[in-house]
């Protein structure tokens, strides 16, 4: 009798098997690992703009706060020339975060800035970071001039209203 070398089909087959197996329990745990990354990272995006914002406050007090983040960004300048970071470009965050019409998509998130008040002195601001797919992010992140980090579990088209509507969410 000849001895076979190689695999049989069905020894073939049980292993690709045992593969799927293995690949249908991984994936939801790295889709679940995942989101948690990309919402650690809409937080401290958040962070970061409330200490750019305080930044931007003590620098040019007369102005308040920041109105949007085109004005923390470069707004088109070199940052690298002392003399062009001035009030309207503040070069405190970088260009993808103080792009020029917002919402600024960076990550899973589009960050907005506004503040309620129309011109100079700006008293408040309210930052939002609304996620770009509930496949990506279950949360939305806000945060107002106490700088706390607060949020809401994501709709896929949920917004944030106004200061108010932040300030009653859950903080981190």
């Amino acid at each position: 009798m000849c001895k076979q070398k190689g695999f049989s089909l069905i020894e073939l087959l049980i292993v690709v098997a045992i593969i799927l197996i293995i690949a249908a329990i991984a994936i939801p745990n790295l889709m679940s690992a995942r989101r948690s990354a990309n919402e650690s990272a809409g937080a401290a995006t958040i962070r970061t703009i409330n200490t750019s914002e305080v930044t931007y406050s003590t620098t040019w007090q007369a102005n308040g706060y920041a109105p949007d983040l085109k004005t923390l960004g470069p707004n088109g300048v070199d940052c690298t020339v002392p003399a062009n970071v001035t009030a309207t470009s503040a070069c405190l965050i970088d260009n993808v975060m103080g792009c020029a019409t917002a919402p600024c998509k960076k990550g899973a998130f589009g960050y907005t800035l506004t503040s309620s008040a129309s011109a100079v002195p700006y008293p408040d601001y309210l930052i939002k970071a609304i996620g770009l797919g509930t496949a990506l992010t279950k949360k939305d992140f806000c945060s107002t001039t106490d700088a706390v980090v607060r949020w809401q579990v994501s709709t896929g088209s949920s917004t944030i209203a106004s200061a108010t509507a932040c300030n009653a969410l859950n903080a981190l």
